[in-house]
């Protein structure tokens, strides 16, 4: 894989360390929504897929179940010890028909009409400009085929995410993010309007409000190690960790909160069979 640019390398290293929680019970959203995700997509077998930010296969091993031994899939993410974990899961599943490939989706050349359907959950508002990485998938899709793009929806993670960046906010508020960058597609109607952007006509969005149980309120201190919330829990000297833990869960232990918000929005876009391939 070529250097990557300052932002993808940071997304890198942060994922990659988050895989020692990411399957862990209370992140049982990525596989419930990943399984979702292909769901809609409504693939068949001997697809040939692409699944984009694949993670740990939680979009990626059920595209293979569903496309079978005839089909293929081609995981890629940046993050290496995610697609370890998704290897050993496939290889544990009997899944040979799954490549993971630590790429850089930007930097791949693929040929047009690769894929009868391209998956991607909770990554694509990783990328700067998001209608040209769109643009790219749909170039890459055949005629006739399946985008699928998940995304978060409002109050990702509440109420543990305002615990977290409000204790962030008291003891290093140098890392406070004011600006999350699945923000910018947040709503179904911006989700809409980028896909617009990128080319992709009459977009089916679903909206689903759902959430993720948790055994206790400390069990949320595991979706922050298991998340995207890691690269800002690296940061901070033991003695913060700990402070920023303690902060965190006082107000989740006081309201016993017992769940938390797993809202997504699900995009499916099928290319026109007459659809000129190289669009």
């Amino acid at each position: 894989m070529n250097e990557l640019d300052p932002d993808k390398a940071r997304t890198a290293v942060t994922y990659s360390a988050a895989a020692d929680h990411f399957d862990d019970p209370p992140l049982a959203f990525w596989a419930r929504i990943g399984e979702r995700t292909v769901e809609r997509a409504r693939l068949d077998p001997g697809h040939r897929v692409l699944d984009v930010c694949c993670g740990t296969g939680s979009s990626a091993i059920p595209a293979a179940r569903a496309v079978g031994p005839t089909g293929s899939v081609l995981g890629v993410d940046l993050a290496d010890a995610l697609l370890d974990r998704g290897r050993a899961k496939a290889r544990a599943l009997g899944l040979p028909n799954i490549d993971f490939r630590c790429a850089d989706v930007e930097g791949l050349d693929l040929p047009p009409s690769s894929f009868d359907a391209i998956v991607c959950v909770f990554g694509i508002f990783f990328m700067p400009d998001m209608p040209a990485a769109v643009r790219r998938l749909w170039r890459w899709l055949k005629p006739g085929g399946a985008l699928a793009i998940t995304t978060w929806g409002e109050r990702v993670l509440e109420p543990g995410n305002t615990a977290f960046w409000d204790a962030i906010s008291a003891h290093r508020p140098d890392l406070f993010k004011a600006f999350r960058p699945w923000e910018r597609i947040g709503t179904p109607d911006a989700l809409r309007s980028m896909l617009a952007q990128a080319g992709v006509p009459d977009c089916a969005i679903d909206a689903e409000h759902s959430r993720q149980p948790l055994t206790s309120p400390d069990a949320f201190w595991v979706i922050a190690l298991g998340s995207g919330y890691r690269g800002t829990i690296d940061k901070l000297e033991p003695g913060e960790q700990e402070a920023v833990k303690r902060d965190t869960l006082a107000p989740l232990r006081a309201r016993n909160a017992l769940s938390v918000e797993t809202n997504a929005l699900y995009a499916i876009a099928r290319k026109d069979p007459g659809r000129d391939a190289e669009r």
